[in-house]
């Protein structure tokens, strides 16, 4: 499981031209099964995506694909962990 910390580097506007494509890659990404959740921080400086691969070159390749990647837009923060624990109704994601 990876936790994936992106941190905007372009202004906002920048970001928001890019925002509908971004979300297109959220989509694409959410219908494989790698994303379980994503959102933006507050205060608005980046994202967090929280992602299911076997490994971290593949969530570096997916990440490839995200436009913000693309055009320079954030900078990414890839952490690897072993979840735990977990509430209630989640535990398939787990694997």
């Amino acid at each position: 499981m990876f936790l994936i910390l992106l941190q905007y580097i372009r202004p906002l506007t920048a970001i928001d031209h890019f925002m509908e494509a971004h979300q297109a890659f959220l989509d694409k990404y959410y219908q494989k099964g790698n994303f379980i959740f994503s959102g933006k921080k507050i205060p608005r400086s980046g994202g967090i995506i929280l992602c299911r691969a076997e490994n971290r070159r593949t969530v570096e390749k997916i990440l490839t694909d995200d436009p913000f990647e693309q055009n320079n837009l954030a900078m990414y923060d890839i952490i690897e962990f072993t979840p735990t624990q977990c509430v209630a109704g989640i535990e398939q994601y787990l694997s």
